[in-house]
């Protein structure tokens, strides 16, 4: 049923990465929920395997000592919706994760998997891009930490050097303080499904609560990897909100967005629901952070 070469299980970061480098080849399996699945199907046939399952080191979020969210590869989905951290700061995290597969998945898929796999319909790669998030990876050469735009290099490739596994992602306290989100998944039904389009907005407010001091957007299924929409945040930074200032934001996430036409919807529905999810997950975004806007 798994036609596997061989399994190294490995029992810490160093560990992981001595048995990465003696086996070149070898793949990394973590929750299992995509590799052996691709296994059974013939995808990864003869594959060599080193586990990482049992590193409970590089489970759990924390706070660095910069005041960073800091969230380990391994942690579940599950465990990402109900840690009091996450729902404190940065609850539409919990909210994305929430929206992967069913329960059996969420329960034994990890957050780093989900980024790893470089695939663009990831449900939590988009809010992690609107929130500045930065991976770290640790290799032979030692830790490495970059900006998550940078890890996605092309679709289903991720930057990931010889020998190395992604060991955390960390949200810095600039990033989160003072901001609120909302992320919005549209896929063809309710459940266990792959997004059609996901957006991700989070804003910071002024002190009166009539200004948009700051606000990011991110999408996964707009393009080959999940990306932000500079043109659309340049658009509506620094202005104070209205419906106009909301449209036009929703409009200006053309100019960067790269859609394609597939089986599962055409590019033309693709934009058109891009705009849609932008001027609602901005607007609930904005009302999330104390703001009201006038219908």
């Amino acid at each position: 049923m798994y036609d596997i070469k061989a399994l190294y299980e490995a029992e810490s970061v160093s560990h992981a990465v001595q048995l990465l480098t003696e086996h070149p080849k070898a793949q990394i399996l973590a929750g299992g929920s995509d590799v052996l699945v691709q296994i059974r199907e013939g995808k990864r046939a003869g594959a060599e395997l080193v586990s990482i399952y049992g590193i409970d080191a590089m489970r759990g979020v924390s706070y660095e000592s910069d005041g960073a969210i800091r969230i380990g590869s391994l942690t579940s989905f599950s465990h990402i919706t109900k840690d009091p951290i996450i729902q404190k700061h940065i609850n539409v995290l919990g909210e994305a994760a929430d929206m992967v597969g069913g329960p059996q998945i969420r329960n034994i898929g990890t957050i780093g998997g989900n980024t790893c796999n470089g695939v663009t319909s990831a449900d939590t790669a988009s809010t992690l891009h609107a929130w500045d998030a930065v991976v770290e990876l640790t290799g032979p050469d030692g830790v490495r930490r970059i900006p998550i735009h940078d890890f996605y290099i092309k679709a289903g490739v991720v930057d990931l050097h010889p020998g190395e596994l992604q060991t955390a992602i960390l949200i810095p306290k600039d990033a989160y303080e003072g901001y609120q989100g909302h992320y919005i998944k549209y896929a063809m039904r309710n459940a266990m499904d792959i997004a059609t389009c996901g957006c991700s907005v989070n804003v910071k407010l002024s002190a009166d609560k009539q200004t948009i001091d700051d606000v990011r957007i991110a999408y996964g299924v707009a393009g080959p990897v999940p990306m932000r929409a500079p043109s659309a945040e340049k658009s509506a930074k620094g202005k104070p909100f209205s419906n106009e200032v909301i449209k036009a934001f929703a409009q200006n996430v053309l100019e960067d967005i790269k859609p394609r036409d597939s089986w599962r919807a055409s590019k033309d529905f693709r934009e058109h629901i891009a705009v849609v999810l932008a001027e609602r997950a901005l607007k609930e975004s904005i009302r999330r952070s104390g703001g009201e806007i006038n219908e």
